[in-house]
């Protein structure tokens, strides 16, 4: 399908439809009214290509019927014969709505670029998703300043895209400045290497995330080693799910040792990594040597842990009586994993 982002004509289209008679305005009114369009127009729900065309005013099919004062006098009449002006207060109103949904969209590098010059005027929007619109390494040049200068976006979702190491390393640099979002995913993309590591430090220098997504990337043990060093600067995060990150024992180990101090963490999903029940025993270890921590839940998905990892367990529910933790069962009595 067309993209509804590849050029400017659409948002024109859109101004004029909006606007009305918006010429016979006083100037100083249509340069706020169309500031104000272009920091909305992201408001309108966009389907993905299994709906069809999509369209930023629901009006595909009368385009390029209505032009110059044929437009202007169809708009009155549906209005009464009165002037069709849309007020201030008729703009508060639709973006209060705060939530868009561009997934799906295969916007590519020329949508980021786009989307990036929105978010960098619009100083309403909470909720973007940005799901599956294979996104690459150019598309984070365009979007990471976005992150940096908006302050309202509170919840983003970059999943099923096509970001790598150098797509890591620009979104940890934005995210360590950035000061709004809330939640963050960036799960089914391939950072890894250089990028996971300065993705997680970024991580460590945000100051107002709550929940993060890496799952499905790289990290391995040099993003892990990261990780744990930002658990130990970082004094907000709740959630982070990591898993399918081929994660090896002594990166579990080494993530472990940010648990020992961290006092935010509440939900930690390693699943489907291969820590072995020597990852596993260090990270339930870490949390019987800190008497601070907020952990509720452990996601140890598929992964075989031991007779000594139930033992442990044992002891650190007397003083985590809520903590859960989810594993791929138990095998046999080993001798006492080292950790």
């Amino acid at each position: 399908m067309p993209s509804v982002l590849e050029d400017d004509d659409a948002g024109t289209e859109s101004e004029k439809l909006q606007l009305g008679e918006v010429g016979r305005q006083p100037s100083s009114q249509v340069g706020k009214a169309t500031r104000q369009l272009r920091a909305s127009w992201t408001e309108v729900g966009v389907r993905g290509p299994e709906d069809g065309p999509s369209s930023l005013d629901g009006n595909d099919q009368d385009r390029g019927e209505r032009e110059g004062e044929e437009e202007d006098k169809d708009e009155e009449e549906k209005l009464g014969g009165e002037e069709s002006v849309i007020s201030d207060e008729d703009y508060d109103t639709d973006l209060e709505l705060g939530e868009v949904d561009l997934s799906n969209n295969n916007l590519g590098d020329k949508g980021a670029r786009a989307i990036a010059a929105m978010l960098k005027e619009n100083g309403t929007l909470v909720r973007l998703n940005l799901s599956g619109n294979l996104f690459t390494d150019r598309s984070a040049e365009f979007l990471g300043p976005a992150l940096v200068t908006n302050t309202k976006l509170q919840h983003l979702d970059m999943s099923y895209n096509a970001l790598r190491e150098q797509a890591g390393q620009i979104l940890g640099d934005a995210l360590s400045e950035n000061m709004g979002l809330r939640s963050v995913s960036l799960a089914w993309n391939g950072i890894r290497g250089r990028g996971a590591v300065m993705l997680a430090e970024g991580l460590g220098g945000n100051i107002s995330l709550r929940a993060v997504d890496l799952s499905f990337n790289g990290f391995g043990k040099e993003g892990a080693v990261a990780l744990g060093q930002a658990l130990k600067e970082n004094n907000v995060l709740e959630e982070l799910n990591v898993s399918n990150n081929r994660i090896p024992p002594e990166g579990a180990v080494r993530l472990a040792a940010g648990l020992k101090v961290n006092k935010t963490i509440k939900s930690l999903n390693m699943g489907r990594n291969p820590i072995q029940n020597a990852g596993c025993y260090g990270i339930l270890k870490s949390l019987l040597e800190n008497r601070d921590s907020a952990m509720e839940a452990l996601d140890f998905a598929s992964i075989m842990v031991n007779q000594d990892f139930e033992e442990l367990h044992a002891k650190v529910k007397e003083i985590l009586p809520a903590l859960t933790i989810n594993h791929g069962g138990r095998i046999g009595t080993f001798g006492k994993a080292k950790a």
